[in-house]
């Protein structure tokens, strides 16, 4: 039976927009498929990070400040606080270490000024006390503080600094501190034990920013660090005004 001329020409025009629809629904599919991927790669994302940083808060609120520190070769306390201060030149004077670096002090500072500051003892903040003026950030305290240890043949190091630092602090500085063991020293000015950091906005920013600094170090570790070139300077001696 021969087909209708009109039926042949109808069919074969309507060809070319049936293929153009499913080409159109096959993008559409594709497109609805990639937004839920993302949408659920980003919750996974979204969970990890807060997750994360759930672990890094409760990981922070529960360092203590020892009582009775082991004794150590020499102590290293990073800039960045008066209480950190105080109890970095408290353990020199007990004699929980022969030597103390203060790592990350501010060019204009002299000598003098951080013996007040600190209320030593000016006879053993002459004779005991480093002071280094090159480190600018955490990495830079990481480096000069390697030099300072390895040039002093170091074996144990107490690492003086705020317990919300800690973590970032232990991580840069035991990718250059190869043969010393570090053994941390947490400075607490806010108790914020038992979740207290949820109630204290002060707190939650603190610990917030931290963990964000503490992810790019940890991402930094893909990459290999070296410390800086020798030229750079180490760090001003007892014998320095």
């Amino acid at each position: 039976m021969a087909m209708d001329v009109r039926d042949s020409t109808g069919t074969a025009g309507q060809m070319p927009v049936v293929v153009a629809r499913l080409r159109d629904h096959g993008r559409i599919s594709r497109l609805k498929t990639a937004l839920r991927v993302s949408a659920l790669s980003l919750l996974v994302l979204a969970t990890l990070f807060a997750g994360g940083f759930g672990w890094f808060a409760n990981k922070v609120s529960h360092l203590t400040t020892p009582a009775n520190p082991a004794k150590a070769d020499a102590i290293i306390v990073l800039t960045g606080g008066q209480s950190r201060l105080d109890a970095a030149m408290e353990l020199l004077a007990s004699g929980k270490g022969e030597r103390l670096l203060i790592s990350g002090v501010h060019p204009s500072a002299s000598r003098r000024q951080l013996q007040v500051a600190t209320g030593g003892d000016k006879k053993l903040f002459s004779c005991c006390v480093d002071i280094d003026r090159a480190a600018l950030d955490t990495i830079g305290n990481a480096e000069e503080s390697a030099k300072w240890v390895e040039s002093h043949a170091y074996n144990t190091v107490i690492l003086v600094t705020n317990n919300y630092h800690m973590p970032r602090s232990l991580l840069e500085m035991s990718r250059l501190l190869h043969g010393a063991k570090l053994e941390p020293y947490p400075v607490v000015n806010s108790n914020l034990d038992n979740g207290g950091w949820l109630t204290k906005p002060q707190a939650l920013r603190v610990l917030f920013t931290e963990y964000n600094k503490y992810l790019l170090a940890l991402a930094r570790g893909i990459v290999p660090v070296k410390p800086t070139p020798d030229g750079i300077a180490l760090a001003e001696t007892a014998a320095g005004g």
